[in-house]
């Protein structure tokens, strides 16, 4: 919330994003209560709640908070547990007792940039068309729009791929030559996990959000060159040619909206971002 106020968030679905961000937001000053069902050992002065999004009786007791942040991922690549995360565990959230009697001021869904259905390289930005072709892309559009059904200022991320720390599979599968390169452009979003929480955090921070934003780096890049640079940047054998066998995506997503709200990305690339990475392995 804006700067300068001690604030009240509660993370709710706090897995690789979300326990990353409730981390970061403590570190900050901000009162934090990071929801999952299974806490674990939380970060330092983030408080863990055991609640099950799909279960509207573990949730009736949830704390006053300023704002919300909804950040659920599916159990499976089911449309039931894309609804289930996306739909009715948001719904659950918000009807709950507790947020009916003290509503968030804001809340902030992540969502993905696969609600975009173009795939011939276009460039797609937040007043683009989002007509989604498959269930995965349909449940997403439809949690985002629960939030200004209950009349709460919404504000949603939708976010490229998310890589990082513990998300290195592209490059794992690189330095053991198991993959190959499209014989056609194949574009690709990414953003690094440290710029995902990074603008999450700063989002939560204006006092006058857009409503929607695309969460990508500078650089959507064709899928061979990248595939290309991680080969040669840890000594793995060229990549052969080959048909993609990925059928869906083949969009830029421009970040212009991101940038023009001050937030300044630290990876900006995949190369700053996977050089980082490599360095670190």
């Amino acid at each position: 919330m804006p700067e300068g106020e001690r604030s009240r968030v509660l993370v709710a679905g706090a897995g690789y994003v979300g326990s990353a961000l409730a981390a970061q937001l403590a570190r900050a000053g901000t009162e934090v209560y990071a929801l999952r069902r299974n806490p674990g050992r939380p970060s330092k002065r983030v408080k863990p709640i055991a609640a099950d999004l799909t279960f509207p009786s573990t949730l009736v007791d949830l704390p006053e908070v300023d704002a919300i942040v909804y950040s659920a991922g599916p159990d499976g690549r089911s449309d039931e547990a894309y609804r289930a995360a996306y739909v009715d565990g948001l719904r659950h959230v918000l009807e709950s007792p507790s947020v009916q009697r003290h509503p968030p001021r804001r809340l902030l869904m992540t969502s993905s940039t696969g609600v975009y259905s173009q795939a011939s390289g276009e460039w797609v930005d937040e007043s683009s068309p989002a007509e989604p072709v498959d269930f995965s892309g349909q449940r997403l559009i439809e949690g985002e729009n629960i939030g200004p059904e209950h009349d709460i200022e919404t504000v949603v991320v939708r976010l490229g791929g998310i890589y990082g720390p513990g998300r290195t599979g592209l490059l794992e599968r690189v330095r053991r030559g198991e993959v190959t390169v499209p014989t056609e452009p194949r574009y690709t979003n990414r953003i690094h996990l440290t710029d995902c929480v990074g603008l999450l955090a700063h989002l939560l921070g204006l006092d006058s959000p857009e409503g929607l934003y695309l969460g990508v780096d500078d650089d959507p890049a064709d899928r061979r060159e990248v595939i290309t640079w991680l080969a040669e940047r840890t000594g793995a054998p060229p990549p052969a040619a080959a048909e993609s066998e990925i059928t869906r995506g083949n969009k830029r997503c421009r970040n212009a909206r991101v940038r023009a709200s001050g937030y300044e990305l630290k990876l900006p690339s995949y190369r700053e971002g996977y050089a980082e990475l490599i360095e670190s392995s």
